[in-house]
This record gives structure tokens, C-alpha cells and sequence, in this order.
């Protein structure tokens, strides 16, 4: 309990310390939320506009910076990530909800499939090693090491443009009604393929590499050997025996990556006009909405921290050696 305390009090103080740099970093760019917003606009604009836009955005330069900071994060505990400039008067927390979604739903589950298919396959390989399921280790290896924007282009080049058989442009098709209705739903997965397949082909290698040389390392261990001598099942020894103890990097390091699903995806999302939280992102950057970039960030920081604190959680239920320490 004690350590899980000290790691929880670790992350509290990380947050902090990320949260106020998000503050002061729009404050020491050159330009303004304000300025950003009024160039949007031909003509002069009274300073009661410009005021009212400042006390808005909660960039008021009149007030004293210790202030604004007790503004931000009065606005933070509210929920109120600010207006965007680019899309005023629309609020920071509507665009961020309609474009995360889209992500958490892309990269996440092919996160997920990702990993279930190369642990799966990083266990079959090393307990049948120096079989034909080896050839998977260079042809994965591969894949990895091409650029997965450039697989992006290649499968849009391949399966989209010459052979149109998937859709490769937008998160669903023109003329469907968004919404919980199954011509949304089919044209969402359908637009989604792609992309997906993108993702799982580029990091599969990883997570197949990893387990496979964790499994070779734990079935030489005395309780494997001993497992077998007792004439189990090969199934048995394989997943109740090996995999088991074999996995637990993996898992920390699905957990790490998870964190990394809203940060992960900018390119990928790019190459396919994905409405999700990396063109956003982009979007923001190009139109200098300095409010939108910050609430990003402020999510991304966010999900990081939780995503590795559970994987602390994760290690102290899994290795019993951290809960003696603990």
C-alpha cells in the first residue's frame, strides 16, 4: 500500500508540474489567443472587444500572472478547457469530444488487436522454435521497420486507388447520418479498416518479439521443466506455466501504450483524413488556436500519467515480488 501511496503522490506532483507548463507555455510564445482570434476579422476592434475576448480566453495581460494561473485552474476543476479561436465561439471541450472518440476507437482497438496477436504469436513461436512459424519473425520485422506513414500510402495506393476495395478518405461516407444506426456504424468500420491495418501491421513486431524472447528466457526456468516432468499438457505448461510469467512486460508495456493512443495518431490520421484528435491537433497548430493546442496537450498529459500509474497497478497485482517491496 505504502508504495502504491508514494507512486500515486509521484504522479499528483507530475501533473502538477505538467499542468503549469501548459499554462506558461501559450504566455511566452510570441502572439496571443486574442490577436489570433481578431485576425480572423477585417476592421478595428474597440478594447472593450478586445477585453472581452482576453477575460474569454483567460488570457488577460492586464491581470497579474498569479492570477491567471488561479483563473486557470479554477476553469481546469470546471471542466472549461477555454474557447477556440479557430472555431469561436465554440468551447475547447466540444471539439475535443467529438474528435477523441474517433481516436480512442481507431488506435485503441487496434492497439488492442495489435498486442493480442503478437503476444499470442510471440508464444506459439518460441514453444514451437526453429518451426515454420519462425518465418513470421523477419516478415514482421519488416513491416515494423517501414515507416507507417509510408504503409499508410502503400495499402491507400494498393487497396483504396487501384483496387477500391476499401474506402480510404474521412471516418465515414458521404450522406450517412451520424449517429447510433447501423449505415454509420458499417461505414465508420469500413473507413476504419485501413488505418487499422496500418497500425497493427507497424507495431504487431514489437509486441511478437518481445514475448517470444521472454518465453524462450522463462521456459529454461526450474518450474517449467518441472511442469513437464509431472507430464501435464503442453497447453497447460505453455499458458499457465510460461506465458504467464513471460507476459508481464508485455502487459506493462500495453499499458505504457495506451497512454500513447491520443498522442499516437497524428500521422496515421493525416494520410487518411481521420476525424480524430491528430488532425485536430494539427488543425490547431496551422490556425495558431493556441487555447485548442493547449486543451490537446492537457488531455495527452493527462492520459499519459493515468496510463502509466496503471501500469504500476498493473506490476504490484501481477508480480508478487512488488507487493513485497511494497
Amino acid at each position: 500500500m505504502r508504495y502504491l501511496l508514494r507512486r500515486l503522490a509521484f504522479y499528483i506532483v507530475t501533473a502538477w508540474a505538467a499542468l503549469t507548463i501548459n499554462f506558461a507555455l501559450p504566455r511566452l510564445i510570441p502572439g496571443n489567443a486574442v490577436q489570433a482570434a481578431l485576425d480572423k476579422f477585417q476592421g478595428q476592434f474597440s478594447p472593450g472587444v478586445e477585453k472581452a475576448l482576453a477575460l474569454q480566453f483567460g488570457t488577460n495581460t492586464k491581470a497579474s500572472l498569479l492570477t491567471q494561473y488561479w483563473h486557470y485552474w479554477s476553469q481546469l476543476f470546471q471542466g472549461n478547457l477555454g474557447v477556440s479561436t479557430s472555431e469561436y465561439p465554440t468551447h475547447v471541450s466540444t471539439i475535443i469530444s467529438k474528435a477523441l472518440p474517433w481516436t480512442i476507437a481507431l488506435v485503441g482497438i487496434s492497439s488492442v488487436i495489435s498486442f493480442t496477436l503478437g503476444t499470442l504469436l510471440g508464444i506459439l513461436i518460441a514453444w514451437r522454435r526453429g518451426g515454420r512459424l519462425d518465418a513470421l519473425l523477419p516478415i514482421s520485422t519488416f513491416l515494423s521497420a517501414v515507416p507507417y506513414f509510408w504503409l499508410g500510402l502503400i495499402l491507400v495506393t494498393v487497396f483504396g486507388v487501384s483496387l477500391h476495395w476499401l474506402p480510404f478518405f474521412q471516418g465515414y461516407g458521404q450522406g450517412v447520418t451520424l449517429g447510433l444506426n447501423w449505415a454509420f456504424i458499417g461505414s465508420a468500420i469500413a473507413h476504419g479498416v485501413l488505418p487499422a491495418i496500418t497500425i497493427i501491421l507497424s507495431s504487431i513486431a514489437g509486441w511478437m518479439v518481445g514475448m517470444r524472447n521472454m518465453m524462450v528466457t522463462t521456459l529454461s526456468e526450474d518450474y517449467v521443466m518441472v511442469a513437464q516432468a509431472k507430464g501435464l499438457s503442453d497447453r497447460r505448461v505453455m499458458f499457465t506455466y510460461a506465458a504467464r510469467n513471460a507476459i508481464l512486460p508485455n502487459l506493462a508495456g500495453f499499458a505504457l501504450q495506451l497512454g500513447f493512443v491520443v498522442a499516437g495518431s497524428l500521422l496515421t490520421e493525416i494520410i487518411f483524413s481521420y476525424p480524430g484528435i491528430g488532425v485536430t491537433l494539427l488543425n490547431a497548430v496551422t490556425s495558431k488556436d493556441y487555447p485548442l493546442m493547449q486543451g490537446i496537450f492537457l488531455v495527452i498529459t493527462l492520459v499519459v500519467l493515468v496510463a502509466n500509474f496503471a501500469a504500476d497497478l498493473l506490476y504490484v497485482l501481477l508480480d508478487p515480488r512488488t507487493r513485497q517491496e511494497a
